[in-house]
């Protein structure tokens, strides 16, 4: 592999545009200087903000687009108007043609996993991609997935993404053999909806070297890390998500009135302030931004529309992990191996509107 990891930026996606973007890959310059970016979007509001940003200029490209696709586009909408000629379409179409490594955007979620499948197609053996991310828990983070990509799930799709998430778990955690649960409505094997019970017994007879699985696993053990990939569908792994994410929300507004309540309440934040910091860095959602999707020919990561400079660092970091740590043949490895549940779920799912998810 080239020592320069090449990172395409679809620089007009997320609520914010250039303006996060930009600065973003500034700050993941300064982390790895061995990457290089191609820049997709409006030329001149891109060249405008470079002109501050000397260091990200120097090791950039950049590609003009006139079509941005918009947060509320439909998927089927923004592939209409944005196939080949748009921002997004370009920084993954970079991807195919081997101009980048991998593709970073923080535009719409379901337009992203349009565009990204139909132009990279998935990989031998997999039927339908997924989303991965990080989960912050007590005992450090684990990789959760899917988190949005479709809505349902196969036994044998539960299965491959179990494979799918330890490989990226043994990148990010460096562990040999990481834990892996199924989410379930509860840790007895007759619980459960038809599917999951099937990839239980898949995973669980099966002696696959990349990784352990550890059986059901419920909702409050995401939070604990009690295993480090936990596997689900995308319907309820994003409820998951958003729920975690509203959660950690609400926590931080009930503090801040506690701590307005009164004189002495402020003085004991005072005293506590150390403490309060070290809750405020654990809860930070833009240290675990990034969503990696699974199963495609290339490495495509979708960052969250609305987060700051440092949070869209965090994704283009987790891009160069994906690809300087081989994503992709660590994945190809474990799917020569991967456990079988009777006869394959057959069709290749359809993009539709139904598929997109909230950005």
């Amino acid at each position: 592999m080239s020592s320069t990891v090449r990172i395409a930026l679809d620089v007009m996606g997320g609520d914010h545009g250039p303006g996060v973007v930009l600065p973003g890959a500034e700050i993941a310059l300064t982390r790895h200087p061995d990457i290089s970016f191609l820049l997709f979007g409006d030329s001149a509001r891109i060249n405008e903000i470079l002109g501050r940003l000397p260091r990200l200029a120097a090791a950039s490209r950049v590609i003009h687009t006139d079509v941005v696709v918009q947060m509320d586009d439909k998927p089927s909408q923004a592939l209409r108007r944005g196939r080949r000629v748009s921002s997004m379409w370009r920084a993954i179409d970079a991807v195919r043609l081997g101009e980048a490594d991998c593709a970073v955007s923080a535009g719409n979620t379901g337009a992203l996993m349009a565009m990204a499948k139909v132009n990279l197609k998935t990989m031998a053996g997999i039927d339908r991609p997924a989303i991965a991310c990080l989960w912050p828990t007590m005992r450090g983070e684990s990789v959760v997935l899917d988190v949005g990509a479709s809505i349902g799930a196969s036994a044998q799709h539960l299965v491959d993404m179990a494979v799918m998430g330890a490989a990226m778990a043994r990148i990010v955690f460096d562990i040999e053999r990481p834990t892996v649960g199924l989410l379930n409505v509860g840790v007895e094997e007759i619980k459960g909806v038809e599917e999951v019970k099937e990839a239980g017994v898949a995973l669980r007879e099966s002696t696959h070297p990349g990784l352990a699985y550890k059986g059901f696993v419920e909702g409050d053990d995401i939070g604990r890390g009690t295993v480090d990939v936990v596997v689900t569908e995308g319907f309820s792994g994003n409820i998951a998500l958003k729920t975690a994410e509203g959660t950690a929300k609400q926590v931080a507004e009930f503090l801040r009135g506690a701590i307005q309540r009164s004189f002495l309440a402020k003085i004991g934040y005072v005293l506590a302030r150390g403490a309060f910091n070290a809750l405020r860095e654990k809860l930070d959602p833009r240290k675990s931004n990034g969503g990696v999707f699974l199963g495609l020919n290339g490495v495509v990561i979708k960052s969250h529309g609305g987060t700051d400079a440092e949070g869209f660092a965090s994704a283009v970091d987790i891009g160069y992990d994906m690809v300087r740590y081989q994503l992709l043949s660590r994945i190809a490895a474990g799917m020569h191996d991967r456990p079988q549940v009777g006869a394959r779920a057959g069709a290749e799912t359809t993009v539709t509107d139904e598929l997109q998810v909230p950005s």
